[in-house]
């Protein structure tokens, strides 16, 4: 099965996500079409258990930027993590095919737990340095991860490295909305 999943990887980062059917995969791998199916059905199970392999390096990268102690400012805060969710995909070019070109239903489930487990952590991280005010709803954060993630997504259809200029400003934009929640003197001293 690991030599499935990593001709699929190959191919993926290779060729894009249309090149790597099932066939392909096989012949990657040297494994005749017909022996794929004992282990995955289609080739959306591929696609799921590739998934899986990247969401535990990714929630480490998102965790490395909600706790990084430097980030001071809700802008330094949105910064590290878009930057170190930015470098993942950059380092994982075959999970950018994946997550942006690929994504089918199952994937899409997926992504949505992921968003909602890291909009929760990352709405406790900010409550707790008094970034945002502790009455922000989640359903705030959350949307953070919905825009931001079609914002990577446009950033990573621009260029396969992920533009820049529209990843400064999906921060530009993120921040700003989260700064509506910031503590009353916060947004008193801003406007100062």
């Amino acid at each position: 099965m690991q030599a499935i999943l990593d001709s699929a990887e190959t191919l993926l980062a290779e060729q894009g996500y249309a090149a790597a059917t099932l066939k392909a995969i096989g012949e990657h791998a040297g494994i005749p079409t017909a022996s794929l199916y004992h282990y995955f059905a289609d080739r959306g199970q591929v696609d799921t258990e590739l998934v899986k392999r990247h969401a535990a390096a990714l929630d480490e990268q998102f965790t490395a930027g909600v706790n990084d102690t430097k980030a001071k400012t809700l802008a330094g805060v949105i910064d590290v993590v878009v930057t170190h969710i930015a470098d993942y995909f950059r380092d994982n070019p075959s999970f950018v095919q994946l997550w942006f070109v690929g994504r089918n239903s199952t994937l899409t489930d997926i992504a949505e737990t992921i968003h909602l487990s890291w909009a929760e952590r990352l709405r406790q991280s900010l409550i707790e340095r008094k970034l945002i005010r502790a009455n922000t709803p989640l359903l705030a954060v959350q949307l953070v991860f919905e825009a931001g993630d079609r914002l990577f997504d446009v950033a990573f259809q621009r260029s396969p490295a992920g533009d820049d200029a529209t990843l400064d400003e999906a921060r530009r934009m993120l921040t700003a909305y989260l700064q509506s929640y910031a503590p009353k003197t916060a947004q008193r001293a801003k406007v100062k």
